[in-house]
């Protein structure tokens, strides 16, 4: 597959806030914006809401970031759709046999 760059301007503060709100989520900023990319368009629309909760972490972040750090801890926080794809129709085969 090959790769495109997409540019485009922003404000500052904006472009901190959204950097900071990422870091909370236990995102970076391009990983959240090729998130938003995909789903975009395998819905054909905005199918998302992801917001921090000020009283209580939201259970869904405290899930994403849970499976961040263990992803790291595993070495596949680098891991293509592809090959998460691959990994997930390997664990159902191999369910389907036991």
């Amino acid at each position: 597959m090959a790769s495109a760059l997409i540019q485009f301007r922003t404000d500052e503060a904006e472009k901190i806030a959204a950097i900071q709100i990422c870091e909370r989520l236990g995102l970076n900023l391009s990983a959240y914006l090729r998130m938003c990319m995909l789903r975009l368009v395998q819905e054909q629309g905005v199918p998302f809401s992801m917001k921090l909760n000020d009283s209580s972490e939201n259970p869904g972040i405290t899930a994403m970031r849970r499976a961040s750090a263990i992803a790291s801890e595993k070495g596949i926080a680098d891991m293509s759709l592809d090959e998460i794809n691959a990994e997930i129709a390997a664990a159902r085969k191999a369910r389907n046999r036991e």
